[in-house]
């Protein structure tokens, strides 16, 4: 199950940051929200250098898959 719409459809490393983004609107606490929005922007710039295109794929992936745990972490917990 993806955390929100759209999940599908992200293949650019803008979309993911977009998508992340967007996902950290769901967390329950402004707290909560910025420190994930926080990681997300880390995260992009420790990637800024990444150019192969197989690794992006990798990443956006995951990324997707770890957002999906988040949001399920933080629904269980309320």
């Amino acid at each position: 199950m993806a955390p929100l719409p759209g999940a599908e459809l992200v293949q650019t490393p803008l979309q993911l940051y977009r998508y992340l983004l967007r996902c950290c609107r769901q967390l329950p606490t402004e707290g909560i929200q910025e420190h994930y929005k926080h990681a997300v922007r880390q995260s992009f710039r420790v990637h800024s250098d990444e150019n192969n295109p197989e690794r992006i794929q990798q990443i956006i992936k995951r990324a997707i898959e770890d957002a999906d745990w988040i949001l399920n972490k933080y629904k269980k917990q309320n």
